[in-house]
């Protein structure tokens, strides 16, 4: 009754040792995303700027690489830029 209860024990003392580090690391995230992740706009900012740029540009009829051009361009900039020559030069039939 004795070796079976140690041996029970000791299995026990086994799976909570494996499983301890894998615990920990899975809660902290790595330094380097912590880092990057500073300067960037939070998700909530990025995913609103997105769905804005992404309404202009439908409201303006944008389609294919115009549209691509104008969400680059959107997405990055503080404001909603006016579309380039270049980029209205690049619908066919125009």
């Amino acid at each position: 009754m004795r070796l079976v209860l140690t041996a029970v024990v000791f299995c026990l003392g086994l799976l909570l040792w494996a499983v301890q580090p894998a615990t920990s690391q899975s809660l902290a995230p790595p330094a380097s995303d912590a880092s990057a992740t500073g300067n960037q706009p939070d998700a909530a900012e990025r995913h609103a700027k997105r769905t804005a740029c992404l309404k202009e540009a439908k409201a303006r009829k944008l389609i294919g690489a115009q549209k691509t051009a104008y969400l680059k361009d959107c997405i990055v900039s503080d404001g909603h830029k006016p579309l380039t020559s270049a980029a209205s030069s690049a619908v066919p039939g125009s």
